[in-house]
Parts: structure tokens; C-alpha cells; sequence
């Protein structure tokens, strides 16, 4: 069940829901969960929540002529323009807690391929959630010989 939080808390953090994974999974570490399923759980979660943004942002086009869609045209074109500065490896920065989601979002205004999507978001998630779990294990002191293995 701890797994399953974890899991739905990073997905809520990847969209514009708010929540803080990072708090839950430093929680759970000095708890002695195993590290790799945390880390395994975390980064699926926050994974999935942004293909939801990828998804999302592949309904863009539908709906930016509504006089209630909350972005013009031109600061669309902007954000476009920015993403083709740095092409579909921007996506690698998706992690980013300000801007992050927004980079999804657009990767699928953008229709970045699904594959490419998801393995470029997954990777840097995967290396964020790699680099808290060793900052809180480096922080809280935990001995490695008390770290379960998988």
C-alpha cells in the first residue's frame, strides 16, 4: 500500500495537481522500504503523470481558439519556438520542478513520438529520483548495511 501512495503521489506531482513526491519518498527511506521499488514507484508515477501532460498537450490545438482556453496564440507560438530551439531532448528536463510540466506539456503540443516521449521523460525523472534518494541516505545518515536490497 505504501508503494501505491508513492506511486499516486508522483503521478499528482508530474501534473498540475499539487504535491510533493520528493517528501513522501525521503519519508519512506528512513523507514527502510526497499530503495529500489521506491525508486522503481517514484519514477513510474511521475512518468505517467506526464504523459497525461503529453496527452493534454496533444489537445491543444482543439481547444486554443475557446474564448475560456487560457493561453494566446502567441505565447503558444513561443513556447513552440523555444522547444524547437532545443528539439524533443529538452524532454530530459522534464523533472524541473518550475517549467517541467509546461516542457511536457508541449512535448505533446509538439507530438514528440510516444517512445521517444516516454523514454526521455522517464530518464531524467529516473536520474532525479536516483539523486534524492542519495541525497536523503546522505542527509539522514542511514547506515548502507540497514538499506534492504530488492
Amino acid at each position: 500500500m505504501a508503494y501505491l501512495t508513492l506511486f499516486l503521489t508522483a503521478f499528482a506531482a508530474a501534473t498540475l495537481l499539487p504535491a510533493y513526491s520528493e517528501v513522501l519518498l525521503g519519508a519512506m527511506v528512513t523507514q527502510s522500504y526497499s530503495l529500489f521499488w521506491l525508486w522503481f514507484w517514484a519514477t513510474a508515477g511521475n512518468t505517467l503523470g506526464s504523459v497525461v501532460n503529453g496527452v493534454i498537450g496533444r489537445q491543444v490545438d482543439r481547444f486554443k481558439d475557446k474564448r475560456w482556453f487560457p493561453v494566446t496564440e502567441q505565447q503558444l507560438q513561443k513556447a513552440r519556438d523555444r522547444f524547437n530551439r532545443y528539439g524533443q531532448w529538452s524532454l530530459l528536463l522534464g523533472w524541473m520542478p518550475l517549467g517541467g510540466d509546461a516542457l511536457t506539456l508541449i512535448g505533446g503540443v509538439m507530438r514528440v513520438p510516444w517512445l521517444n516521449f516516454v523514454v526521455l521523460v522517464a530518464i531524467g525523472k529516473g536520474v532525479r529520483y536516483g539523486f534524492v534518494l542519495w541525497l536523503v541516505l546522505e542527509t539522514a545518515g542511514v547506515p548502507s548495511e540497514s538499506v534492504p536490497s530488492p
